[in-house]
């Protein structure tokens, strides 16, 4: 992922990729910086000498290799089509996204840095509802320092003004390593020592973020969020760790003002305990891209099993309604930071379902505003109940 990020996009027009998924980290980066990308293609290098020409449709997942004349025709046309269309939608996106029937929905974005939030504010976001910490950690050789973090958190606070800001504390493992942090090699990185797991290990590491954060706090709208949460003990210890935070800047003299905390629900475990772990936090968001894996038993990176790999199973839905049902029992709203925050088929069953806030790669909202504003939330609502009623994903 810190390769893709260290692109510069004047020079770059697209990239492919043998291995990986759609929501694997790479595409993720590649689709909040807009760059298309094809990923999980098998040994297509192999076919690839140097030099010919390719045409690389990261919507439909399709590449092109040395195509004719009149392909490369058809596909310009897309393109162009593709253009106007976005045209008209970037029109409206600083509309808000008011179902036909008044009911009000909320859309950030998922951003990773200063330019990504200049984007999203350009695309319409009303908020930013996953500030990714990671890339301000790689690409270097130690940790970066309180002050450091600040500075970079202030940035992004004068840009975004009032505007809530969501920042996920460092979510790390050996699928995402940083050269200072000794991290064992495991079988299984996805269920291993990674997220909050990982910080809960290094608190200073996480006191350092923690305290950056909460000196921003006194200049914006910022609230924390922690990431691959399955016990509530886990967000206590985390707490614990924010208070401590709060008593250093104290006896500091440094100003900061209290934040709003809440937790990713990426895993079955958490989505389980919604109703206790509510007890703890201020809010929740749904990390869409992990729980799928985790409940659907298949590696979002892996293009073996990338059919398996559906948001839209009846078993990852009923969960997701679950979710949302018992976070609204408990009076907390639901965010949504995965990919499928952005899916059009999805939106409507979000919709349905209550969803309270969409977040996805800032050049997507525009559309998702558009989804939103087309439907009736009394029509989105039935949707859910009879997909909720579905027992595969023919039916």
């Amino acid at each position: 992922p810190s390769d893709i990020a260290s692109l510069d996009k004047r020079m770059v027009l697209a990239f492919v990729t043998d291995k990986g998924g759609p929501t694997s980290h790479v595409a993720i980066v590649a689709r909040t910086m807009k760059i298309p990308a094809v990923v999980g293609t098998g040994d297509f290098s192999n076919k690839v000498k140097g030099g010919e020409l390719l045409i690389v449709d990261g919507e439909e997942g399709v590449v092109v290799l040395n195509p004719t004349e009149e392909v490369l025709s058809a596909y310009r046309r897309k393109k162009e089509y593709e253009e106007v269309i976005f045209a008209e939608l970037i029109k409206e996106a600083r509309l808000p996204a008011i179902t036909i029937d008044g009911a009000r929905f909320k859309v950030f974005a998922n951003v990773g840095n200063l330019d990504d939030v200049r984007e999203a504010l350009r695309y319409g976001a009303e908020g930013i509802g996953l500030l990714r910490t990671e890339f301000m950690y790689t690409e270097r050789k130690s940790m970066p320092a309180e002050e450091e973090l600040y500075e970079t958190f202030l940035e992004i606070a004068k840009v975004m003004e009032d505007k809530p800001v969501i920042v996920r504390t460092l979510d790390i493992g050996c699928d995402k390593p940083l050269p200072y942090v000794r991290m064992p090699e495991e079988e299984n990185p996805f269920l291993g020592w990674r997220g909050i797991r990982l910080t809960l290990d290094n608190p200073q590491l996480m006191k350092t973020q923690l305290k950056a954060v909460l000196r921003v706090s006194a200049h914006g709208n910022f609230m924390l969020m922690f990431p691959m949460v399955t016990t509530l003990e886990e967000i206590r210890k985390a707490k614990e760790l924010l208070k401590e935070a709060e008593d250093e800047l104290k006896s500091e003299g440094t100003k900061f003002k209290e934040v709003k905390v809440g937790t990713m629900i990426e895993t079955p475990a958490s989505a389980l305990i919604v109703d206790v772990l509510a007890e703890e936090v201020d809010f929740f968001s749904i990390g869409t891209n992990d729980l799928t894996q985790y409940v659907m038993a298949a590696d979002r990176g892996n293009a073996k099993v990338s059919e398996l790999y559906n948001p839209l199973h009846p078993a990852v839905l009923r969960i997701i309604h679950r979710i949302i049902e018992e976070a609204h029992n408990a009076g907390k709203e639901v965010g949504m930071c995965g990919e499928m925050a952005a899916d059009p088929k999805a939106i409507p069953l979000l919709v349905g379902m209550g969803l309270d806030e969409f977040s996805m790669s800032p050049f997507l909202i525009p559309r998702a505003k558009k989804i939103i504003r087309s439907i009736e939330k009394r029509d989105a609502e039935n949707l859910v109940a009879n997909i909720l009623s579905a027992r595969t994903l023919s039916e």
